[in-house]
């Protein structure tokens, strides 16, 4: 036990990628002396809002390779009603969110936390997106079943009065943690905290108290009462809080920003979607249990796919982290070994006859024959582009825009990029301006264009989306020590 939870309160060091649960997170004993002056003028102008979350199963995850979460959701809704678009980071714990926060590395915290006068004092709070109240997670008696009601009350907690001297474990830095110890004021007789750190969610200490490897924890009531659904075992009917409210949080300097977005959180949670959001996170109880007990919950289950230990095998081949071939595994195909396109592409890696039959896949719908074709395509581009783009992470750009539109199409943008000054080596901003381009005729009838025609907003949308899950899943590698956290998309 003592290699899982420390009372000690450890400081472990902070990943800013790494994404935990803490329910109604802490206030710490940091308070903010930020100068950091950046409002919605200056964000509408860098054209992005930059926004620090953490990871849980209701807020934000990845379930079958897909990003998912009430928050997560929450803020594609708001980016569209901004006309921005969404940086999403993530954080250990609410004293890491105020760092980045302060040095003007996000604009927002958007996570559930708790409204408290100590944290008025740090932060800005939107208006409330929820109110709950924090419970004792505890176990009914082992023969719960077969006794009576009043049996099984005797033997719960229910006046907290009754947990001096117990032993609960919350995690460090939460909420859970502060009102704890305001609870051992009240009551006049200690109680032994226990804090776990912070590589442990909310839902891991609850799925503890179920498994009898801890007897008590904390947690939001809407939080407890979803894991009590998969863990009959457990009882959470005692509340050792009055109901709070969570809201999201901006700078205290970013009062546009926040004025924006009250007004967007006041309409929006009028309306059916923000009910069909939050039900989907809090109320569905079957989905979250199956999702918390599934290996394709990236972030404790450890699959991104059914088809991971290929992708690991044949990426190596190619030099490129697995992860970005997941990605782009999952924009042509979601996964799906049966996928076809209307054009005949088919499998996991959405492979033409033609193509699949060259790079030996005689099966396209054969999982290990489409990701090990499909890779070595990928490494012909790689050899074709080298001599082109030197540096690696912008040839991955060319390579993934030529897998989808042919690099033949690429190179007639790289050739109008440089006919009208754009940087030809450089995608973002330059050549994938060009192929946009080259659905307009006065573009590909252009005397430097050779291969014509081209829908070129597919193959821009097509590298964007695959850098964009490929975000995600590092995310969520980082939480789980899969991979370093500043590592590279392609490898020497």
């Amino acid at each position: 036990m003592k290699n899982l939870l420390n009372s000690a309160r450890l400081i472990l060091p902070v990943i800013l990628a790494a994404f935990i649960l803490f329910g109604c997170q802490g206030n710490g004993d940091k308070r903010s002396k930020s100068t950091f002056h950046k409002d919605l003028e200056e964000i509408k102008k860098d054209g992005v809002l930059r926004v620090v979350t953490s990871y849980s199963p209701v807020s934000y995850f990845i379930y079958r390779g897909q990003p998912m979460g009430y928050e997560y959701e929450l803020l594609k809704h708001l980016s569209e009603y901004l006309e921005i678009e969404l940086e999403l980071s993530v954080a250990r714990d609410f004293d890491e969110m105020i760092a980045i926060l302060d040095r003007g590395d996000v604009d927002l915290i958007a996570y559930n936390l708790t409204v408290t006068r100590d944290r008025r004092e740090l932060v800005n709070f939107t208006v409330p997106l929820n109110t709950t109240r924090q419970v004792l997670v505890q176990r009914k008696p082992n023969n719960w079943r077969q006794m009576q009601l009043h049996k099984i009350e005797q033997q719960l907690i229910r006046n907290p009065i009754e947990l001096a001297g117990k032993e609960v474990h919350v995690r460090r830095a939460s909420s859970y943690l502060e009102r704890l110890y305001n609870l051992e004021s009240e009551i006049g007789e200690p109680i032994n905290v226990i804090e776990a750190d912070a590589g442990y969610t909310t839902e891991q200490l609850i799925r503890m108290v179920a498994e009898r490897e801890i007897d008590y924890t904390v947690s939001d009531e809407n939080i407890a009462r979803l894991n009590q659904g998969y863990f009959p075992i457990l009882d959470v009917k005692t509340a050792i809080s009055l109901p709070q409210q969570t809201a999201w949080a901006v700078r205290k300097s970013s009062e546009v920003l926040l004025e924006s977005l009250n007004e967007w959180l006041d309409d929006f949670q009028t309306k059916s979607d923000y009910y069909v959001i939050y039900n989907k996170y809090f109320e569905n109880r079957r989905a979250y249990s199956v999702r918390i007990d599934s290996d394709l919950m990236f972030s404790t289950g450890g699959q991104i796919s059914l088809y991971d230990e290929f992708i690991i095998k044949y990426s190596e081949e190619l030099g490129w982290d697995w992860l970005l071939i997941a990605s782009q595994i999952y924009q042509e195909s979601q996964f799906n070994p049966d996928a076809t396109s209307w054009a005949g592409a088919r499998g996991l890696m959405q492979l033409m006859p033609r193509t699949a039959q060259a790079y030996g896949a005689t099966d396209p719908s054969d999982p290990e024959q489409s990701i090990k074709a499909g890779i070595a395509f990928l490494k012909w581009l790689d050899d074709y582009w080298s001599d082109k783009i030197e540096d690696n992470q912008e040839r991955v750009k060319f390579i993934l825009a030529s897998y989808n539109v042919g690099q033949g199409h690429v190179q007639d943008a790289r050739r109008l990029a440089e006919k009208y000054g754009a940087n030809p080596n450089v995608w973002d901003g330059n050549v994938e301006v060009y192929m946009q381009k080259k659905s307009r005729e006065e573009y590909y009838n252009d005397e430097v264009v050779r291969f014509g025609y081209a829908r070129g907003l597919e193959p821009v949308r097509y590298v964007s989306n695959i850098l964009y899950i490929y975000n995600h899943y590092k995310s969520m590698a980082e939480i789980r020590d899969i991979r370093p956290e500043e590592a590279p998309i392609v490898t020497e």
